[in-house]
């Protein structure tokens, strides 16, 4: 089937003379043709994602119309507007790939808000709510190496598509024949027609002024001579969120000059991930250079930000997305108390994965911490619970260990824009009374204790991987461990049963060890990769980083 797919795709006029090219250079390379044409991308609850190029298992405008078609046939069931919202980063053909979701959707009768510039995944969450759009479109993949892209799909709310609405979708998708079988006009008809419009300025700036609005301690920065190097890892962040840090009074911005402007190939860092230290290596190295009181760096779509902090030493201190949440948490609790605007019974809420050390920071200040499934949309979801009870004040902050941070319900997905401003704000505080983020952070823990949270991913590529990560967790649920490394296995959480946890099915299982520590495994919904989760507690960090290395000894063979 997939030759008869190959040799149709290689026989139709294809409008991209470079997948045209493609498909040619493939010919008679049977493996090649297998993992391009055997299967097509899934559309889940995420989008799609996938490799650039041609095929069916390949980002394309043929996916993208297909997809976008599939997408315009929900959207002409749900009344309402009749708009969708797009935006894109700066990936190789995000804007191609926007524009050309925009021209499918027109086709169809549907208005379009598009930005008329990249601007990062907050800002199409927030013009989705803003218009009132029934979906939201944003061209991205996030933090996967130069050679993907994907398109990520909102629903009203500005959340990421439920379960429900992603399986209607993606069975009219299947519906939609990926070559011929979306409608299309151009981008400038759909302009003339008035089908498409850009986002306004309204838009933008009431973006900026909901996330000014969430300051705890508004005008601390403009005196406090705060010195920044900042890196949007040549992707969105480089407009909105130095806009936001003068706006507040930062204008000691140092922009990393290699990663200053957008550019799809990343040609600094092989992953542009704020997690890993690949990507922050320039950026570090210019903050030594210039003394800098802090560095921050965005990733592409600029939901997620990574931070270095200035040590008493001189030298510099990555700051995990576990320690930046709790540390966060923390001074916001004791901000907004100090200044009389924590709300009444406040929530909080984070991700099960993340640390354990933010539901102990929480309970310190009267606040409710709510665990959820890993995905920002279940944080949207608690958040969207809290609006329909009319208590959405109540909201304070949420965090993913995986540097995704939220201070506010403007928007449904995580910021890196706000998440910046109140790092600086932070780093501006604690200056002001004399101490630093590094003393706080060791204050806090001496007080709770000594949490080290850690993640090893193993990697199972090609069309394969997803069967042999199956395979693994399917072990691991119908075999499991008596014990981990001499560590008694006392008790075993397995999200696929939501009559036990109270949460929707999700494939992971949690692992509570004799002592206290705890192995999550977790497959990974956008690459293909199988997460190991460890928290461990000790007196001291090497204590900690003593129980995580045998305990990550003796899982290592359960992933071959």
């Amino acid at each position: 089937m997939y030759m008869k797919d190959y040799q149709r795709w290689l026989d139709a006029d294809l409008e991209d003379a470079a997948l045209k090219a493609e498909l040619e250079a493939i010919a008679g390379n049977e493996e090649e043709i297998k993992e391009r044409f055997a299967v097509a991308l899934k559309f889940g609850t995420a989008g799609l994602r996938g490799v650039l190029g041609a095929g069916s298992n390949r980002m394309n405008i043929y996916t993208v119309r297909q997809a976008t078609q599939g997408l315009a046939n929900w959207v002409k069931t749900q009344g309402g507007n009749q708009l969708v919202a797009i935006s894109y980063d700066s990936r190789i053909n995000s804007d191609v790939f926007a524009k050309t979701a925009a021209c499918v959707l027109a086709a169809n009768g549907i208005n379009v808000r598009i930005y008329d510039a990249l601007m990062p995944v907050p800002a199409l969450s927030f013009a989705t709510r803003y218009y009132q759009a029934n979906a939201g479109i944003m061209v991205t993949a996030s933090h996967n190496p130069a050679k993907y892209n994907g398109y990520k799909a909102y629903g009203p709310d500005g959340c990421q598509m439920t379960d429900d609405a992603a399986a209607i979708v993606y069975a009219e998708i299947q519906k939609t024949d990926i070559l011929d079988g979306a409608k299309i006009i151009s981008f400038e008809e759909g302009l003339e027609k008035g089908l498409i419009q850009y986002v306004g300025e309204e838009c933008k700036e009431a973006l900026y002024d909901a996330i000014k609005a969430r300051s705890v301690r508004p005008g601390l920065c403009k005196t406090a001579g705060l010195k920044l190097v900042y890196s949007p890892l040549n992707g969105s962040g480089l407009v909105p969120v130095t806009r936001v840090l003068n706006d507040i009074g930062i204008d000691d911005i140092t922009i990393v000059p290699e990663q200053k402007y957008p550019d799809g190939n990343f040609p600094t860092c092989p992953y542009p991930n704020p997690e890993i230290f690949e990507a922050l290596k320039l950026g570090l190295e210019l903050a030594k250079e210039s003394g800098a009181d802090l560095m921050l760096a965005t990733d592409p779509d600029a939901d997620r930000v990574g931070i270095a902090i200035k040590c008493p030493d001189g030298s510099y201190e990555l700051v995990t997305g576990n320690e930046v949440g709790v540390l966060l948490l923390d001074y916001i609790c004791q901000g907004r108390i100090e200044n009389g605007t924590m709300p009444e019974r406040p929530v909080a809420v984070k991700s099960l994965v993340s640390t354990p050390l933010g539901d102990a920071v929480a309970k310190n200040y009267g606040v409710e911490m709510r665990n959820v499934l890993t995905g920002f949309k279940w944080i949207g979801e608690q958040i969207a619970l809290l609006e329909a009870a009319g208590e959405v004040d109540r909201f304070i902050f949420a965090f993913e260990e995986s540097y995704g941070y939220l201070a506010g319900p403007y928007v449904r997905d995580k910021d890196a824009i706000i998440g910046s401003m109140l790092i600086c704000e932070m780093a501006a505080y604690y200056r002001s009374i004399g101490s630093s983020i590094k003393e706080r952070l060791e204050e806090i823990y001496a007080k709770y204790g000594r949490y080290l949270n850690k993640i090893d991913s193993y990697e199972f590529p090609g069309l394969s991987g997803m069967d042999k990560m199956a395979g693994i967790m399917e072990k691991l649920r119908n075999e499991p461990p008596a014990e981990i490394a001499g560590y008694k296995v006392v008790g075993i959480t397995d999200y696929t049963k939501p009559e036990e946890t109270g949460l929707p099915s999700s494939n992971v299982l949690i692992f509570a060890l004799e002592g206290g520590a705890t192995v999550v495994a977790r497959p990974s919904g956008t690459e293909p990769k199988l997460k190991i989760y460890y928290t461990t507690l000790g007196k001291d960090l090497a204590e900690a980083q003593a129980q995580k290395d045998i305990l990550a000894k003796a899982i290592d063979p359960l992933m071959a």
